[in-house]
């Protein structure tokens, strides 16, 4: 195959990310298979941290190789400061900065060798295996007490099989050892779990196949991948977005959920019209439920797109549960419109400190006044039956106290995570916009409270601040691992 490039520009830059699973997989191991406290405290000092990905950026020249920015979270939450930027061609990270890798097209976490620290997986789907163009590769970058360090590649199985092997990444406990599997995507008919425990020599203890029915080829496969646990029986499950594809007479957008045990993944429910999807307990029960998102809309929901919440329980995701959401329900700010991308990035987390999962939701192409595609991200609170649609809370560029100002092209939202990351139990805020700056890109965090996000003490810092090129289109904040 011919290397794809993918251009950050406006459009371009949405249409380019959508084919090719540009966003990122987000990944939070359940608590049981780690011994890390959290499965994305790279560092051990008990802050969650933020990885953030530039997957254009220009690295030694170089333009699209892509790399990733780990912010280390700590009592003041992040900033510019404390971030490192990690490429091809960062010391003891395998392969080397070439046009068209895209190194950060996708994210994941988790403790894989049950050392105490979380590692930090990152795909890169334009990588060239050998002679086989835009083969991917997943690379594991090993956590420690000084933060990420040292890594090793995670082998394609099936190297003439599929293309864009680390398209989406996803770490969970699988089959309920306690011990951290990986699941990696690829344009195929499947996902190769590499199982725990891993070491750094040789990696993981064995893999397998799992056959998923998707549409093959360039720009699908396993789009994106998530783990949590919907049956709260302590096994992993994995959720596997992209296009469902059974037999020659089906073939539709969807979100299949697979229940973990000790014999292995199977089939839960297949969850129509989900591009995007993500993973909590919104309600508070013990079950993790299920968002998923279908962000170009229908005229049958809004035009603007729309997200679809689906409860867990004891016999896995129950179906008679879904409760539809759009910008035309009362209640959301907003008003669906064509290509408002609602549901383009959705982050589950507990921002108010009540025991239940919030859900932030981005229109990262929403038009606000005179600025066109600048982008909003809306927060839903989690009740004991659902998402809440009172007091739904928008925040944008030119809301009080967010840095910034709305422009065009901007795309707010581009990216989302709703994690801790000042330690003081409760969920923050991350937003990325990948057209900012002229599609170098921005970061920004919201802190949590007991009464929700507040924009006091919000930060933003762009590709520059933390050492990014400023060459070509870096699209800082075109994904975010959360």
């Amino acid at each position: 195959m011919n290397k794809r490039r993918l251009v950050h520009t406006a459009l371009a830059a949405a249409t380019a990310t959508a084919l090719t699973g540009g966003l990122l997989s987000l990944t939070v191991l359940p608590a049981a298979a780690a011994t890390a406290e959290f499965a994305d405290d790279f560092n051990g000092d008990g802050y969650r941290d933020l990885v953030t990905a530039a997957s254009a950026a220009t690295v030694g020249g170089v333009r699209y190789a892509g790399a990733v920015v780990v912010s280390y979270g700590s009592a003041s939450g992040i900033s510019a400061s404390r971030s490192k930027v990690i490429s091809q061609n960062t010391s003891g990270i395998p392969g080397v900065a070439e046009k068209g890798d895209h190194f950060g097209s996708a994210v994941a976490s988790g403790d894989l060798n049950n050392d105490g620290y979380a590692d930090l997986v990152v795909g890169a789907l334009g990588e060239d295996v050998g002679d086989d163009a835009d083969g991917g590769t997943a690379v594991v970058i090993w956590g420690s007490a000084s933060g990420l360090s040292g890594a090793r590649t995670v082998g394609d199985p099936d190297v003439s099989g599929h293309d864009s092997f680390g398209q989406s990444l996803a770490v969970g406990d699988f089959n309920g050892d306690a011990k951290a599997d990986l699941a990696v995507g690829s344009t195929g008919r499947g996902v190769w779990v590499h199982r725990g425990g891993f070491t750094k020599a040789s990696g993981a203890a064995s893999r397998y196949k799992l056959t998923v029915p998707l549409r093959t080829g360039a720009d699908y496969g396993a789009v994106s991948l998530h783990s949590g646990d919907v049956n709260g029986d302590g096994a992993g499950d994995l959720l596997v977005d992209g296009m469902y594809n059974p037999d020659a007479s089906h073939a539709f957008h969807a979100t299949q959920v697979y229940l973990g045990s000790a014999t292995g993944l199977a089939l839960d429910e297949v969850l129509e019209s989900g591009n995007r999807s993500a993973i909590g307990d919104i309600n508070g029960d013990g079950f993790d439920d299920v968002v998923t998102s279908t962000y170009w809309g229908t005229q049958r929901e809004s035009i603007g797109g729309f997200v679809t919440t689906y409860l867990g329980g004891s016999a896995g995701i129950r179906t008679d549960t879904a409760e539809t959401i759009h910008q035309d329900t009362p209640g959301v700010p907003g008003a669906g419109e064509s290509s408002d991308y609602f549901g383009w990035t959705l982050s589950l987390g507990d921002i108010d400190g009540d025991g239940r999962a919030d859900a932030a939701v981005s229109a990262y192409y929403e038009s606000i006044g005179a600025a066109t595609l600048t982008g909003t991200v809306l927060v839903f609170r989690g009740t004991p039956v659902g998402l809440s649609t009172s007091d739904v809370k928008s925040f944008h560029q030119d809301t009080a106290g967010v840095p910034g100002a709305n422009e065009d092209n901007d795309h707010f939202g581009s990216s989302v995570r709703l994690a801790d990351l000042n330690g003081d139990h409760h969920a923050d805020l991350s937003v990325g916009a990948d057209g900012e700056n002229g599609a170098m890109g921005a970061v920004w965090s919201l802190p949590g409270s007991s009464s929700g996000l507040t924009t006091k003490n919000a930060v933003s810092f762009g590709a520059a601040g933390v050492g990014l090129s400023t060459t070509g289109y870096a699209g800082f904040g075109d994904g975010m691992l959360g």
